[in-house]
């Protein structure tokens, strides 16, 4: 499973041209499920987006999270994360979840974040969205969950 999190003072997502979700400051996080991921990744990339310290203090350094602030996320789903573009010049999606397995790991993933206090709001799986957001700093961080199961030197392996 991957995510963009963008730090953000508001975002909203759209659907022919109606939103369907809007957030004051906090993540917008767009969400890509690959083959192979299950709940237990929807729920360790939750708790981690929650508590990222992406946020400033009174000093002005990343030292405070979501929960810390109080703030909002909107999730989108997006499965061109999974894009790949090794060969040729058109993306291959082939490690893509299929939608009847994506759509309920994206859902999975807003309640572990709802579950943990955040106020979250959705995009609309499968449809052509448009997403406006305001990043603030500006901040986007990348996570894969594949990285927390790798070993992180050459002894734990």
């Amino acid at each position: 499973m991957r995510a963009v999190i963008q730090r953000v003072s508001e975002a909203s997502v759209a659907v022919e041209g109606r939103v369907v979700g809007a957030i004051g400051r906090g993540l917008l996080i767009l969400l890509g499920v690959g083959i192979g991921d299950g709940e237990a990744e929807a729920r360790l990339l939750a708790e981690k987006s929650a508590n990222l310290r992406i946020f400033p203090d009174d000093e002005g350094r990343f030292d405070r999270s979501l929960l810390d602030i109080g703030g909002e996320a909107l999730v989108v789903s997006q499965f061109t994360l999974y894009a790949d573009t090794r060969r040729g010049r058109r993306p291959s999606f082939s490690a893509a979840a299929p939608p009847e397995i994506a759509a309920p790991l994206v859902e999975t993933f807003a309640n572990e974040l709802r579950r943990l206090g955040v106020a979250v709001s959705t995009g609309q799986f499968g449809a052509m969205m448009q997403v406006a957001l305001v990043n603030d700093g500006p901040v986007t961080i990348l996570l894969d969950s594949a990285i927390f199961r790798e070993p992180r030197n050459r002894h734990e392996r």
